[in-house]
């Protein structure tokens, strides 16, 4: 979607639309945030046009820093809570956020392995020669024969990455 070049004036209203604009957000991803709770559903034009306030726009921007961060809806929803009370203590934010730090490390981690493991994977085959001699590719077909995986961590960090909506 592209962006559009409008820019309300301050406490101007918007539809889905401009707000996508504005924030750079896709329109059906806003529909998610508001369907997830994130997002306050928005008062309704009488045409039944979903329109926003800025405060809506701020909230999805930090939402969207949130989700550049790779931090999940649940610790997005709780960060909110806390952003929802700003007389609150933020001790629990703190400890969201060092757990967060400790999962982006362990995946840190099982991302090296795998690379570990790719570059072991590409020394099987150092020149271009028939795929029936591949050495990648005969090396994969044992590990499908075996019925196991030689490789077991590729799933493993394959099933870690989260699916990311912008």
């Amino acid at each position: 979607m592209l962006a559009t070049a409008f820019t309300p004036a301050e406490g101007e209203n918007m539809k889905i639309g401009e707000l996508a604009g504005v924030t750079g957000t896709p329109v059906e991803t806003i529909r998610y945030y508001e369907r997830e709770g994130l997002l306050a559903a928005p008062a309704r034009s009488e045409g039944n046009f979903r329109i926003y306030a800025d405060a809506h726009a701020e909230r999805l921007s930090f939402i969207r820093h949130c989700r550049s961060l790779d931090m999940t809806l649940a610790e997005i929803r709780e960060l909110l809570r806390f952003k929802d009370v700003p007389t609150g203590n933020c001790g629990e934010v703190n400890t969201l956020l060092d757990a967060h730090i400790g999962h982006v490390a362990a995946r840190i981690r099982e991302l090296r392995a795998l690379e570990k493991q790719l570059k072991s994977l590409r020394e099987r085959c150092h020149e271009a020669q028939d795929a029936a001699h591949c050495g990648i590719l005969n090396e994969l077909s044992q590990t499908s024969r075996n019925g196991t995986k030689k490789a077991g961590h590729l799933g493993s960090v394959h099933g870690n990455v989260r699916n990311v909506m912008a």
